[in-house]
């Protein structure tokens, strides 16, 4: 019985986040509620405040939620790809296809939440600078990655990859911006346009990178 009800708090507490994450990429995160959470799933108020406390609490269970299914769209599908600038690039492109597809209703979670605390001290701005830190940090590792094996800049220019993950991270984001704006696929393929051109430049063997990106016609 006790496993029982362990397991009925752990369904409950995933389909508030399924709820809670397509709203905070919408309204943000302050337009979390916890009433209205529980009047959209049918629970009750005081069953919602008991698994999470707090507005804040339930902002920040949002952002972790939000981050493991960043995940599982697209870090975890290239794991296992072989080093190079052809898993940049196909991390890239999961990363498009993940806002294209809109995963979030309101395209990437991240960049909608980062506009919105950017500015606001406190534990939810910390913990979305951790998260956009991280990412960051793994993008610039990957092409770190990418030198060995036939990479790109000398190895005194110590600026090449900070400067470059800056670069396809714009490009990725303001893809997603303009998406969502003003309902353009076209914005993801110019996006593709301008990543592969960039890899392109700097690869050791560029032939290996495609020349064009797929045609993301759709948010389907």
């Amino acid at each position: 019985m006790a496993d029982g009800r362990v397991e009925r708090g752990n369904q409950t507490r995933r389909a508030v986040l399924d709820r809670t994450m397509s709203i905070a990429s919408v309204d943000g995160l302050e337009g979390l509620s916890l009433g209205k959470i529980a009047a959209d799933l049918g629970l009750s108020k005081s069953g919602v405040f008991a698994l999470f406390g707090s507005k804040e609490d339930l902002q920040l269970a949002t952002v972790r939620a939000a981050v493991d299914v960043f995940l599982n769209e697209v870090v975890r599908p290239v794991h296992r790809d072989p080093d190079g600038l052809s898993k940049v690039w196909r991390l890239c492109e999961r990363w498009l296809d993940y806002s294209r597809r809109r995963v979030f209703p309101g395209g990437c979670f991240f960049y909608a939440v980062s506009a919105e605390f950017d500015a606001r001290p406190g534990p939810v701005r910390d913990e979305i600078a951790k998260v956009r830190s991280d990412w960051t940090r793994y993008v610039e590792r990957l092409l770190d990655e990418a030198r060995p094996a036939g990479g790109f800049g000398s190895p005194e220019d110590t600026d090449a990859v900070p400067q470059l993950a800056f670069e396809l991270m714009a490009l990725m984001e303001l893809a997603n911006a303009h998406s969502v704006l003003h309902g353009d696929p076209l914005a993801y393929e110019r996006a593709g346009r301008g990543i592969l051109g960039r890899l392109r430049a700097v690869a050791a063997a560029p032939e290996e990178l495609p020349e064009r990106p797929p045609v993301f016609s759709s948010s389907s």
